[in-house]
């Protein structure tokens, strides 16, 4: 027995090293950057170690000669240095180790704490994009409201009766993380309908949707952004113009395509209503909310009379 706790010393000392180096020279120093101090002390401690291990175990064979069968001749100057060396590599394998151990550790930690602080802005700046988003569409609308006064006053009340609608919309499911796609087809179909009332007979529009049965969900406001540049700058007050949405939805691979082509008339200099803020919400909602899992290709067409935007989303 006594011969037995003898010998455990060796994995004692391995086992010394390796949390030594683990717990707290790998974290305070290597970790840290000072490589040269963390070196240092395991040279010495690897050293002393490893002479202490081999004069233990010199003496637990002295003691113990016939369990060891040790003979006097093993430990000459060669063979003493040789077994320290030995003993002194051996630990050094467990400080490497532990070293490697603490570094994928860190590495592991770090990267947690990194995607939980991306994840932390990510939804911060997406609740910042919603609070913006909503004094900008009311906006926009409300401008084409107070244009459509002068014009017809029985279309203003019937344009102030979609805008009720498309206000309980935001007022009741603006606030969730998401809405049935349905509702967010029929908000848009609203707001087409808004448009249409101002808007002479000479600009054609047209919205066409398929999924009056689909049971998808996704993130509300996510396309009106688009619907309404699409208006902003499809439409002319002197030439022919257009404004044409289409809606597709695959249910078997959980697919929504938008597609939006108008007639091209980009705003002036002078008209900087708005400032683009749209689009870059929309695209950095979809870059924080379905990120990888869209497509979205816009431009306009070789013979620049149309501007085409074209969203695959999965859900």
């Amino acid at each position: 027995m006594l011969h037995y706790l003898m010998t455990c010393m060796q994995p004692l000392f391995l086992m010394i090293v390796f949390y030594l180096n683990y717990l707290v020279l790998a974290p305070k120093l290597f970790v840290a950057g000072k490589h040269r101090y963390d070196l240092l002390i395991n040279v010495v401690l690897l050293t002393v170690l490893g002479v202490a291990l081999h004069y233990w175990m010199q003496y637990t064979n002295e003691v113990f000669p016939i369990a060891s069968r040790i003979t006097a001749t093993a430990y000459d100057t060669i063979g003493t240095v040789s077994y320290i060396v030995r003993d002194s590599l051996n630990l050094a394998v467990f400080a490497a180790g532990a070293t490697a151990l603490a570094l994928a550790r860190r590495w592991v930690t770090a990267d947690q704490q990194l995607k939980e602080a991306e994840a932390e802005r990510a939804q911060a700046e997406l609740s910042n994009m919603r609070n913006q988003m909503s004094p900008h569409f009311l906006l926009n609308t409300l401008n084409n409201i107070y244009a459509l006064t002068a014009i017809d006053a029985e279309k203003a009340q019937e344009a102030i009766m979609q805008l009720s609608k498309m206000l309980r919309h935001m007022l009741y499911d603006y606030q969730q993380p998401t809405v049935a796609l349905k509702d967010e087809v029929d908000f848009i179909r609203n707001y087409v309908s808004l448009m249409k009332i101002r808007l002479p007979q000479s600009v054609d529009v047209s919205f066409s949707v398929n999924c009056s049965s689909c049971d998808l969900t996704v993130a509300p406001f996510l396309f009106i952004s688009i619907v309404e540049n699409a208006f902003k700058h499809g439409v002319s007050p002197t030439e022919p113009s257009f404004v044409h949405i289409q809606i597709e939805i695959d249910k078997v691979f959980r697919r929504v395509t938008l597609d939006i082509r108008n007639s091209n008339f980009p705003k002036t200099a002078q008209d900087r209503s708005g400032h683009g803020i749209g689009i870059i919400q929309m695209r950095r909602r979809l870059d924080l909310l379905y990120k990888d899992r869209y497509v979205w290709e816009h431009g306009i067409t070789d013979d620049g009379n149309t501007y085409y935007s074209h969203i695959v989303l999965n859900t």
